[in-house]
C-alpha cells in the first residue's frame, strides 16, 4: 500500500504526521493486518508541477488466512481513509492532504474493473519502489517479471531522499 500526502490537514496537521496516522488507520481495517512499513521519503511531485513536495511511504498489510481480497471494497476503504483525513478529490495529480494506493495484492493481476492490480504506475516510480524495498525487498511486478530493486534502478533520476 502506497502512502503519500503533500498538503497538510485543514487543522494544521503535517502531511508526515497525517501519513503516520493513515498507516495506523490501515491496521484497523477488517480481515487485514499491518506487518510493516517503509521509511519515509520526502520526493518531488511527479509529473513536475510546482506543488510542495511529497511524504511517501509504503505499508505491508496481510489478508487473515482464508480471506480472499476483494480489491474494489478494500478501494472503497482507502478512500474513506483518505476522505476522512481531509482529502478532497479534484484534478489528477492536484496536491492533497492524503493518496493511498494499491501497489498490489501478491500476484493478482487486474485490468478492470478499478483498482487495475498492480498499479499501472508504480515500476515508473522511485516514491513506491524505494519504500517498496524496505517491505517487500523480493517483491517482483506480476506483469513485468522485474525486482522492486531492477525496477528502482532503471529509473532515470527522481528527487527523493529517506527523511
Amino acid at each position: 500500500m502506497a502512502v503519500g500526502a503533500n498538503l497538510p490537514r485543514s487543522d494544521g496537521t503535517p502531511a508526515l504526521r497525517t501519513c503516520e496516522q493513515a498507516v495506523a488507520m490501515l491496521d484497523s481495517l477488517p480481515r487485514l493486518r499491518l506487518i510493516g512499513h517503509s521509511r519515509w521519503f520526502e520526493s518531488a511531485p511527479v509529473p513536475p508541477s510546482g506543488q510542495p513536495p511529497y511524504i511517501n511511504g509504503v505499508a505491508s498489510l496481510r489478508f487473515d488466512a482464508g480471506d480472499t481480497p476483494d480489491p474494489a471494497a478494500l478501494l472503497a476503504c482507502l478512500m474513506d481513509i483518505e476522505t476522512s483525513c481531509g482529502r478532497r478529490r479534484g484534478a489528477p495529480n492536484a496536491a492533497r492532504t492524503l493518496d493511498l494506493d494499491i501497489i498490489g495484492i501478491g500476484d493478482l493481476i487486474r485490468a478492470a474493473p478499478d483498482p487495475v492490480l498492480p498499479h499501472p504506475r508504480a515500476h515508473l516510480r522511485a516514491f513506491v519502489l524505494a519504500p517498496l524495498l524496505d517491505v517487500a525487498p523480493d517483491w517482483v511486478h506480476p506483469v513485468l517479471g522485474r525486482s522492486a530493486a531492477a525496477l528502482l534502478a532503471a529509473l532515470p533520476p527522481q528527487a527523493i531522499r529517506p527523511l
